[in-house]
């Protein structure tokens, strides 16, 4: 038995993006080279920007192709801080984001603070991981608004699934002076509508291998008109705010992918509601578990629990000597598991953090494996809990 219920660590390649990415890197040649075969693997590259510009309501040349989510946050973040360092006369630069953002943005922002390049200004988060308003507001007025680079926000929280109110940090950063806002949106891009010019955001990080596309591929997406970077990597000038020899195939596959996920967005979105909520109805009914992140405003494929007693590292290999793969969280902290930090930024405490399971569902999940997971929690639960108590 193999069951797959980590899709937010990175979803499956489908046979058919398979075989669409076979066929792109057949394709010879450099997109940066001017013989026909280069231009070839341009028109490639320049078709995939379209695709993805047109999904997002953006033009084609605000989007960036980057290594992946990771890059694409770190560019956004340090770019902006560098940018902004040079009109600041002097004056201290801040950050605004909360404790509960993915790894990518903290680690970039610890950096950041440890080099004294800028300094972050902290958003309390409520009991579901969702940024609290009324505490942004006290933030963005707590400092001159012209000595704040940016606010960086995720759309949805890639543990506990919560979706953010976008709109009204936007909103609320726009009235404070215009401060320009980042959208974290790799586990969001394929699950829920986004268009980064409803938005009114200064710029949005998405993935491909969190839609099935290939790892190594994604992109940042900034308006013209918006708050300007600097560059970070130098050394061709192949894109505007990015050197670095361009994916080709990996560009038309992540195209491909996340086409494929808009079109199946709807349908996909009521099949993976109902087995998320079989799901949580089930291993919710253990004494002990909790539910964490929103009832009501989640990413469709998201469970996330709390074992009152129990470890999670522990639940999950007992998961996995079954043949189910889950996480306890994300997986970019060098495969280490940890407790928790978002749990923590929730008020939890450091048993509760070290005791989550996330189970992410994706377009393939059926329910029969559902209902063997939910048939397997309770004595994985009991199992773990006496693991613990020794």
């Amino acid at each position: 038995m193999s069951i797959y219920l980590d899709y937010a660590a990175t979803a499956p390649m489908t046979p058919e993006l398979m075989a669409v990415y076979t066929d792109a890197l057949a394709i010879v040649g450099n997109p940066s080279s001017v013989h026909q075969q280069g231009q070839h693997a341009r028109v490639m590259v320049e078709e995939a920007r379209a695709a993805l510009a047109g999904l997002l309501g953006v033009d084609p040349m605000e989007v960036t192709f980057t290594s992946g989510g990771t890059e694409s946050i770190n560019t956004w973040i340090k770019g902006r801080v560098f940018s902004h360092r040079g009109t600041a006369d002097g004056g201290e630069v801040y950050l605004v984001l909360t404790r509960a953002e993915h790894h990518a943005t903290l680690d970039a922002v610890e950096w950041l603070e440890k080099q004294g390049f800028a300094t972050p200004l902290w958003v309390e988060v409520d009991g579901d991981g969702v940024m609290d308003l009324d505490d942004l507001e006290r933030v963005l007025g707590s400092v001159p608004a012209e000595n704040i680079a940016g606010v960086t926000t995720l759309v949805a929280n890639n543990e506990v699934g919560s979706i953010q109110p976008v709109a009204s940090i936007v909103e609320m950063a726009r009235e404070h002076g215009g401060i320009p806002v980042h959208c974290d949106a790799i586990q969001a891009f394929g699950q829920m509508p986004l268009n980064l010019s409803e938005l009114g955001a200064d710029a949005m990080s998405i993935s491909a291998h969190k839609l099935g596309g290939p790892v190594g591929i994604g992109a940042l997406v900034m308006p013209r008109d918006a708050a300007p970077i600097e560059t970070l990597l130098h050394g061709g000038s192949q894109q505007p705010s990015r050197s670095g020899t361009l994916d080709a195939a990996g560009a038309h596959v992540f195209a491909h992918a996340a086409q494929h996920a808009i079109d199946s967005m709807v349908t996909r979105h009521e099949q993976l509601s109902q087995l998320r909520d079989l799901l949580l109805d089930g291993v919710a009914a253990v004494p002990g578990v909790e539910v964490r992140g929103s009832v009501f405003n989640r990413l469709p494929n998201n469970v996330h629990v709390t074992m009152e007693g129990a470890s999670g590292e522990v639940a999950l290999y007992l998961f996995d000597h079954e043949g189910v793969s889950v996480s306890t969280g994300s997986a970019c902290q060098a495969g280490v598991a940890e407790e928790s930090h978002v749990l923590r930024a929730m008020g939890c405490d450091s048993q509760t953090a070290s005791s989550a399971l996330r189970f992410t569902l994706g377009e393939s999940t059926t329910q029969a494996e559902i209902e063997k997971v939910v048939e397997l929690f309770p004595a994985i639960v009991e199992k773990a809990r006496a693991a613990s108590s020794r």
